[in-house]
């Protein structure tokens, strides 16, 4: 399941690079995460319920294909149809993923007599460890077919000066920024399609349908279709979810900046473009670990320490950045940031989705599609005034959205510690899977 990342995550770290005439690589960016958001509104539900989570997630992975296939005649005829399509299916992809995690924390929770959320931040966590091990794979492949090129030159010092966020020149250009030969572009690309339909066959083949006879019974008891479609918005009626939105939307600005700016600002600008695979590399190693890691942890210090170290660390990453002025000669600091970011944004993985999964065990497919339209706005955001503001006035904002996302996540889970969620019985999932748990929406509703 995780292996499709390889073909998008890798593609999605090289976009402001490869594809930087005229802004297309991020405008495509911008359009994927618009079409999430689209998608989120509406498919989620209504595909989770018919088709159960194993089946959305072979059609979400198949729409990830596609955009694969759109880079390798990149332009804005190939990009934008197949960014739409990647959109389209990437919130239901999300959704059921999240969706198959919490059911399946909820049923093992009484099996190992543990608490359903201990369990849930376990699950999400080995799910993170291999998800993000991904990255280490598909960048790899990206910096051993780019550095193969035989046309690689060295970068001037007065071309250096434009890197970092000391000057701000013409955003929309980037003079040390040169594509790779054709052929190698061709040869990536067509290992991600690989990889990707790899993917679709292992899960089509592998997964369990845990959710098989549920979807079924939705299908022959059929819920009205407005009731479906407004599945996602009407759970905003619960104000720990609208409160919840800046760090959900942090969670998409912070990715947004380290694969579109930090690549092309600092590493492809001072190094070159082979050098973005080994960067995130360093990002993708010390996320996977570090989800792992947070996963288990969790279960001992709860999520409210794990968010304060997570900040801390973005926090202080945000300041060096303003002041750093990336030069060759610093080789290991091009690759300690990524790392640093890959611990913070585990912990923004791993417990943010587990705290959806906490907070609305009987409203999962429509928390998670929540989850990935208030993330995808980020994005959205972060990737359209990627070419029309200076990289320091990007990390100030960067930083404006951390602190604001850190007081309304306290205030949640400070609620949260007053009136705690009550957990999915066993057997909820055999019994009664639209179950509404209304009595707890109207407990925190506005």
């Amino acid at each position: 399941m995780t292996q499709y990342h390889n073909t998008y995550g890798g593609l999605q770290s090289l976009q402001s690079s490869l594809n930087a005439e005229d802004g297309m690589g991020v405008t495509s960016l911008s359009v994927i995460y618009a079409s999430i958001i689209l998608s989120s509104m509406f498919l989620p539900p209504i595909l989770i319920k018919n088709l159960g989570c194993k089946w959305t997630i072979v059609a979400g992975m198949g729409c990830y294909v596609t955009y694969s296939i759109g880079n390798l005649y990149p332009g804005w005829y190939t990009l934008i149809p197949t960014s739409v399509i990647l959109g389209m299916g990437g919130s239901p992809l999300w959704s059921a993923k999240c969706t198959l995690l919490t059911i399946s924390g909820n049923l093992q929770a009484p099996k190992e007599n543990k608490k359903a959320a201990d369990v849930i931040n376990k699950y999400f966590g080995i799910f993170f460890l291999i998800f993000q091990s991904s990255a280490v794979w598909g960048n790899l492949m990206s910096s051993l077919i780019f550095g193969s090129d035989t046309n690689i030159t060295n970068i001037s010092e007065e071309a250096l000066q434009y890197c970092g966020a000391g000057v701000c020149a013409d955003i929309n250009s980037n003079s040390t920024t040169k594509k790779p030969a054709q052929q190698l572009v061709w040869t990536l690309v067509g290992c991600y399609i690989g990889v990707g339909v790899l993917a679709m066959i292992i899960v089509a083949v592998f997964l369990d349908n845990i959710d098989r006879d549920q979807a079924r019974e939705f299908r022959d008891n059929r819920e009205p279709f407005w009731s479906t479609f407004l599945a996602t918005f009407t759970l905003l009626k619960d104000k720990r979810l609208v409160i919840l939105i800046p760090l959900t939307m942090y969670s998409g600005f912070e990715q947004s900046f380290l694969s579109g700016e930090y690549t092309k600002n600092y590493v492809t600008c001072a190094l070159g473009i082979h050098y973005v695979g080994y960067a995130m590399i360093c990002f993708g190693a010390a996320n996977s670990l570090c989800s792992f890691m947070f996963g288990r942890l969790a279960e001992y210090t709860g999520r409210a320490p794990l968010f304060c170290v997570a900040a801390v660390t973005n926090f202080s990453c945000i300041l060096a950045l303003l002041f750093w002025r990336p030069h060759p000669d610093q080789l290991p600091v091009f690759f300690v940031f990524p790392a640093l970011w890959g611990l913070a944004d585990a912990v923004w993985q791993t417990q943010t989705n587990s705290l959806y999964g906490v907070l609305f065990p009987r409203q999962k497919e429509a928390a998670f599609a929540n989850y990935r339209m208030w993330e995808s706005l980020g994005f959205v955001i972060a990737f359209a005034y990627s070419t029309f503001i200076c990289l320091d006035i990007k990390l100030y904002i960067l930083l404006g959205v951390l602190i604001l996302s850190m007081v309304t996540y306290l205030w949640v889970e400070f609620q949260e510690r007053k009136n705690p969620t009550l957990p999915v019985e066993e057997g909820i999932y055999d019994t009664d899977f639209s179950a509404k748990g209304d009595h707890i929406l109207n407990q925190t509703s506005l």
